[in-house]
């Protein structure tokens, strides 16, 4: 059988021993990588003996990649990415006054990985701001190429900034510009196709995985066409293709308007008796404060690009920050994903063995799960589970807590190695 994964009839085939692209990254990008693929050896290896094996292929991007071939994003990092479908990332410096945007986004964009999918959850042991971690157990998806990740701007002052300035105000009518001689201009895409495959993947991963609710996160009450929209094809979509399996708060209050508060209130107990999953709405501003209040409340989110980057950060602290929060990039219709370090490149601690490889151990973990190779997945969280209850710890975890060990980058690797049960 080939060694390369292949998406049939919305599968992946898996063979034993597939496989997998990988960009070193910039900064501590090196170190995070020998470490988390260490890790994710052994509990390969733990789960299945020499049955299945990832076969760990590097592919060039960023600073390595400019300094080997003259280009951040070599055609053939693409191309590696195009044809084993499955890949895993280090954290990647955008370079400053280069024609890239972003090499993230350049990827992202490239293959249409359009839903960036975030587990947030806690280990025992990691320390966080707030009461009672343990209640938090959220998976973010974030609409990865519209929204602002379109990237279409216009700056003050250049032809095309004034071309789109005179449109507005003289074309279209516009007089809500405050200052527009001296206003930039960005341009916010949603549309009904993007929104949808975005929340039906987020339906679609609730109902696979038994999960209670997913919540649409916007700021429709101001943004109506756009965020508002897209909520609303939330809603369509969940009462048309997922009827069966889905309750909607639109539906709760369609009852109540009708038939009063109290069959409303039968109706959803009787949804969430039956196993359905509740599909609601909240707004963003409102749901900051509510996951730290009510983390309970909110199981899956599906929101778009702006607001999932704030929510992604804010969640991540509630946990132990991003140090250890994983991250993927999926694209569930063509089955093309890259799983990544969701932080930077931290070029100040870079070499120094202080960076905490944690996030990209997990993004491995989130990748072992993709392949179905879920006994080695769990492997992965039941060993970091066991080493942050020992206390054993990296710098960035180390000084918020009492009675810690503090380990290199890949001591701490070594760590969960030996807490593989």
């Amino acid at each position: 059988m080939s060694n390369t994964i292949q998406f049939i009839n919305g599968q992946l085939i898996v063979p034993d021993q597939p496989v997998i692209p990988f960009i070193e990254g910039d900064g501590i990008g090196k170190e995070i990588t020998e470490a988390s693929q260490r890790v994710i050896d052994a509990t390969v290896t733990a789960a299945y003996g020499d049955t299945k094996k990832l076969i760990w292929k590097e592919v060039l991007a960023g600073q390595k990649a400019f300094e080997l071939t003259g280009s951040y994003m070599p055609d053939e990092t693409l191309e590696a990415f195009q044809q084993y479908l499955v890949g895993i990332k280090g954290p990647l410096e955008t370079p400053v006054g280069e024609g890239i945007r972003s090499l993230n986004v350049a990827l992202r964009q490239t293959l249409d990985l359009y839903a960036c999918m975030r587990p947030i959850r806690w280990f025992k042991g990691v320390p966080s701001p707030i009461r009672y971690p343990e209640l938090v157990d959220m998976h973010i998806f974030r609409e990865n190429t519209e929204d602002i990740y379109a990237g279409i701007e216009f700056m003050t002052g250049t032809n095309e900034g004034n071309k789109f300035r005179d449109f507005l105000i003289n074309e279209m009518g516009v007089d809500k510009i405050r200052f527009p001689e001296s206003s930039s201009f960005g341009v916010k895409p949603v549309s009904k196709e993007g929104s949808e495959r975005l929340i039906k993947a987020a339906i679609q991963y609730a109902v696979k995985r038994g999960l209670p609710s997913v919540t649409i996160v916007h700021k429709g009450n101001i943004m109506k066409f756009t965020e508002g929209a897209f909520k609303n094809w939330g809603y369509d979509l969940a009462e048309t293709e997922f009827a069966e399996q889905t309750f909607t708060w639109r539906q709760y209050k369609e009852i109540e308007k009708k038939e009063g508060k109290k069959s409303a209130k039968t109706a959803l107990e009787t949804a969430k008796n039956s196993g359905k999953v509740i599909i609601k709405d909240v707004i963003t501003d409102a749901f900051l404060q509510e996951s730290l209040l009510h983390p309970f409340d909110h199981s899956v989110i599906a929101t778009l690009n702006l607001n999932g980057d704030y929510i992604s950060d804010q969640l991540a602290a509630m946990v132990g920050g991003i140090g250890i929060s994983p991250g993927a990039n999926i694209n569930y219709i063509s089955g093309y994903a890259i799983f990544e370090a969701t932080h930077g490149t931290a070029p100040n601690i870079a070499g120094t063995g202080k960076a905490n490889p944690g996030s990209l151990i997990l993004s491995g973990a989130m990748l072992l799960e993709y392949l179905g190779w879920y006994k080695a997945a769990e492997h992965v969280y039941d060993a970091m589970e066991h080493t942050f209850a020992k206390r054993k710890v990296t710098s960035d975890l180390f000084s918020m807590m009492e009675g810690a060990t503090l380990l290199s980058t890949s001591d701490f690797a070594d760590e969960i190695i030996r807490n593989i049960h």
